[in-house]
């Protein structure tokens, strides 16, 4: 029985961490449906839990987090090298988010707060490439909620982009050769969430207008469950 161990690498903010599960959790329901068989097991890295052997692992997920890829965490250079390492392992690995901009990072690529400023609501992308984890026909487009400031500046070396829009340049990579994915969006996310997330920063770090936008913008479905097919595939692709 594979296990896919989750580095939660930060929680829901202290305001509403107790009406929603934390991120390992949401993963768990995410991807259940989609890998039969497998375990799950969780890295507190934020919470100061060390990482272990990559190359020990079936598989890896990067979860969210507040914190940036630049800054001075104690568990940032360390999650750097573990990322590096387990590239070098051929230990698949899967990014979200915060996750998504590490693993670039970590593999050359610049990131940084963007000029552009918050993304938040139901965002769409464009297909640009089809790697065979997609399957035979997928959609030319897929939708998820976001919620970042950062964003990928470069395409990292020997990175495939797989998703992009007018917003975010490099929102889904694949790295081939490293056995790695990525994406800025959040199909863990419910909608629910999504706008528990934005109103904790309504007022403050978000204008109640842009909240109100994105709320409404959910009235259309996200692609989450499509998102987690994708990862399940690209897992049993991987870990044969």
């Amino acid at each position: 029985m594979k296990t896919l161990t989750i580095i939660e690498t930060g929680r829901p903010p202290a305001s509403i961490e107790g009406d929603w599960p934390l991120y390992p959790a949401m993963f768990e329901s995410l991807m259940a449906p989609h890998l039969d068989g497998w375990r799950y097991a969780a890295i507190e890295l934020s919470e100061g839990a060390p990482l272990p052997d990559p190359a020990r692992l079936d598989a890896i997920l990067i979860t969210g987090s507040p914190a940036g890829v630049y800054d001075d965490e104690l568990w940032m250079a360390p999650l750097m090298d573990f990322i590096r390492d387990s590239a070098a392992a051929k230990t698949p690995q899967i990014g979200i988010c915060f996750g998504h901009q590490a693993i670039a990072h970590a593999l050359g690529a610049e990131v940084t707060k963007s000029e552009k400023g918050w993304g938040i609501g139901r965002h769409t992308y464009d297909v640009v490439a089809r790697p065979d984890w997609m399957g035979a026909n997928p959609p030319t487009k897929f939708s998820l909620g976001v919620s970042h400031q950062d964003q990928v500046q470069n395409l990292p070396p020997g990175a495939t982009l797989i998703g992009r829009n007018e917003f975010c340049e490099y929102a889904a990579l694949a790295y081939p050769s490293e056995k790695a994915i990525s994406f800025q969006g959040h199909p863990e996310y419910s909608p629910g969430f999504s706008c528990a997330l934005y109103n904790v920063r309504r007022g403050t770090k978000l204008p109640h207008a842009m909240v109100d936008a994105a709320e409404a913008s959910f009235a259309e479905p996200v692609d989450n469950a499509l998102i987690a097919s994708w990862m399940a595939a690209f897992l049993a692709r991987t870990t044969d």
